[in-house]
Protein backbone atom coordinates (compact mmCIF):
# COMPACT_ATOMS: atom_id res chain seq x y z
CA UNK A 1 0.00 0.00 0.00
CA UNK A 2 3.16 2.37 1.05
CA UNK A 3 4.31 1.67 -2.24
CA UNK A 4 1.18 2.88 -4.29
CA UNK A 5 0.83 5.91 -2.43
CA UNK A 6 4.69 6.77 -3.90
CA UNK A 7 3.73 5.71 -6.93
CA UNK A 8 0.77 7.57 -7.40
CA UNK A 9 2.53 10.78 -5.43
CA UNK A 10 4.79 10.72 -8.21
CA UNK A 11 2.40 10.56 -11.01
CA UNK A 12 0.67 13.25 -9.88
CA UNK A 13 3.98 15.40 -9.48
CA UNK A 14 5.04 14.53 -12.95
CA UNK A 15 1.74 15.46 -14.58
CA UNK A 16 1.44 18.94 -13.22
CA UNK A 17 4.54 20.02 -14.24
CA UNK A 18 3.70 20.56 -17.30
CA UNK A 19 0.37 23.08 -16.59
CA UNK A 20 3.19 24.81 -14.03
CA UNK A 21 5.89 25.34 -17.13
CA UNK A 22 3.33 26.70 -19.46
CA UNK A 23 2.03 29.25 -16.82
CA UNK A 24 1.88 32.87 -18.85
CA UNK A 25 4.09 35.32 -17.09
CA UNK A 26 3.29 39.13 -17.68
CA UNK A 27 5.40 40.99 -20.38
CA UNK A 28 8.14 43.54 -18.45
CA UNK A 29 7.89 46.87 -19.89
CA UNK A 30 10.04 48.12 -22.18
CA UNK A 31 13.05 50.10 -20.64
CA UNK A 32 13.12 53.85 -22.10
CA UNK A 33 16.22 55.65 -21.33
CA UNK A 34 18.25 52.61 -19.27
CA UNK A 35 21.21 51.57 -21.11
CA UNK A 36 23.60 48.91 -20.73
CA UNK A 37 27.18 49.45 -19.46
CA UNK A 38 29.89 47.78 -21.45
CA UNK A 39 33.03 47.44 -20.10
CA UNK A 40 36.31 46.38 -21.98
CA UNK A 41 39.31 45.20 -19.80
CA UNK A 42 43.21 44.95 -20.60
CA UNK A 43 46.20 44.45 -19.15
CA UNK A 44 48.59 46.65 -20.51
CA UNK A 45 46.93 47.05 -24.34
CA UNK A 46 46.72 43.49 -24.34
CA UNK A 47 42.88 41.72 -24.29
CA UNK A 48 42.94 38.14 -23.07
CA UNK A 49 44.56 36.19 -25.75
CA UNK A 50 48.07 33.85 -26.11
CA UNK A 51 51.14 36.09 -25.95
CA UNK A 52 54.96 34.87 -26.24
CA UNK A 53 57.01 34.52 -22.97
CA UNK A 54 58.89 37.44 -23.36
CA UNK A 55 55.88 39.93 -23.89
CA UNK A 56 54.37 38.51 -20.82
CA UNK A 57 57.58 39.10 -18.73
CA UNK A 58 57.11 43.13 -19.71
CA UNK A 59 53.56 43.03 -18.97
CA UNK A 60 53.87 41.53 -15.07
CA UNK A 61 54.65 45.28 -14.16
CA UNK A 62 51.88 46.75 -16.27
CA UNK A 63 48.63 47.67 -14.61
CA UNK A 64 44.74 46.52 -15.46
CA UNK A 65 43.18 49.35 -17.33
CA UNK A 66 39.06 49.52 -17.63
CA UNK A 67 37.73 51.92 -19.81
CA UNK A 68 33.79 51.58 -21.37
CA UNK A 69 32.22 51.96 -24.67
CA UNK A 70 33.52 56.11 -24.78
CA UNK A 71 36.86 54.93 -23.93
CA UNK A 72 36.78 56.27 -20.40
CA UNK A 73 39.07 55.13 -17.99
CA UNK A 74 37.65 53.60 -14.15
CA UNK A 75 40.27 53.04 -11.65
CA UNK A 76 40.05 49.22 -10.47
CA UNK A 77 39.73 48.65 -6.84
CA UNK A 78 40.64 45.19 -6.72
CA UNK A 79 40.86 41.96 -8.50
CA UNK A 80 41.80 38.11 -7.96
CA UNK A 81 44.78 36.22 -9.57
CA UNK A 82 45.52 32.96 -10.19
CA UNK A 83 48.59 31.40 -11.62
CA UNK A 84 47.92 28.01 -13.62
CA UNK A 85 51.92 26.21 -13.35
CA UNK A 86 52.62 23.08 -14.64
CA UNK A 87 55.56 21.31 -13.25
CA UNK A 88 56.82 18.44 -14.91
CA UNK A 89 57.70 15.09 -12.52
CA UNK A 90 58.74 11.53 -12.62
CA UNK A 91 56.23 9.16 -12.00
CA UNK A 92 56.90 6.11 -9.64
CA UNK A 93 55.41 3.82 -10.46
CA UNK A 94 55.42 3.91 -14.16
CA UNK A 95 59.36 5.91 -14.33
CA UNK A 96 57.80 7.66 -17.26
CA UNK A 97 57.73 11.85 -17.10
CA UNK A 98 54.26 13.57 -16.74
CA UNK A 99 53.66 17.10 -15.86
CA UNK A 100 50.80 18.03 -12.98
CA UNK A 101 49.45 21.28 -12.75
CA UNK A 102 49.06 23.49 -9.75
CA UNK A 103 46.82 26.42 -9.42
CA UNK A 104 48.58 29.65 -6.65
CA UNK A 105 46.73 33.16 -6.37
CA UNK A 106 45.33 35.45 -4.27
CA UNK A 107 43.32 38.60 -4.58
CA UNK A 108 44.98 42.13 -4.50
CA UNK A 109 43.76 45.47 -3.94
CA UNK A 110 44.88 48.21 -6.99
CA UNK A 111 45.40 47.57 -10.54
CA UNK A 112 48.62 45.64 -10.43
CA UNK A 113 50.21 42.82 -9.06
CA UNK A 114 52.64 43.35 -6.11
CA UNK A 115 56.32 43.18 -6.94
CA UNK A 116 56.89 39.99 -5.02
CA UNK A 117 54.80 38.17 -7.19
CA UNK A 118 55.60 39.59 -10.53
CA UNK A 119 59.24 38.85 -9.82
CA UNK A 120 58.40 35.35 -8.80
CA UNK A 121 56.69 35.15 -12.11
CA UNK A 122 59.22 36.30 -13.91
CA UNK A 123 61.28 33.51 -12.56
CA UNK A 124 59.14 30.88 -13.32
CA UNK A 125 57.18 31.52 -16.09
CA UNK A 126 57.38 29.23 -19.06
CA UNK A 127 54.88 27.80 -22.10
CA UNK A 128 51.88 26.43 -21.42
CA UNK A 129 50.92 28.34 -18.41
CA UNK A 130 47.97 30.79 -18.06
CA UNK A 131 47.62 33.52 -16.01
CA UNK A 132 43.66 34.85 -15.04
CA UNK A 133 42.86 37.78 -13.29
CA UNK A 134 39.17 37.56 -12.19
CA UNK A 135 36.41 39.40 -10.42
CA UNK A 136 37.74 42.68 -11.52
CA UNK A 137 35.87 45.23 -9.93
CA UNK A 138 36.27 49.42 -10.84
CA UNK A 139 35.13 52.05 -9.44
CA UNK A 140 32.30 54.11 -10.71
CA UNK A 141 31.00 57.09 -10.44
CA UNK A 142 30.33 57.81 -6.60
CA UNK A 143 29.83 54.85 -4.23
CA UNK A 144 29.22 52.01 -7.60
CA UNK A 145 31.27 49.27 -7.95
CA UNK A 146 31.07 47.42 -10.98
CA UNK A 147 32.58 43.83 -11.92
CA UNK A 148 34.14 44.28 -15.90
CA UNK A 149 34.64 41.18 -17.58
CA UNK A 150 38.00 38.80 -17.31
CA UNK A 151 41.38 37.94 -18.10
CA UNK A 152 43.21 35.11 -19.63
CA UNK A 153 46.55 35.19 -20.61
CA UNK A 154 48.42 31.73 -22.23
CA UNK A 155 52.05 31.50 -22.58
CA UNK A 156 52.89 30.92 -26.46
Amino acid sequence: MRKYYLLSGLFVAIASMPVYAQAKKPKAKAATTTSTLRFRSTWGIFLSETLPRPELLKLLDSSLVVRDEKNNKYPVVSFDFTYEKKEAYLNDSTGKPGTYTEFVGDNFTGDKLPAFWSTRIKETLSKGEVLYFDNIIIKYTGDKLYRVPKLQFTVN
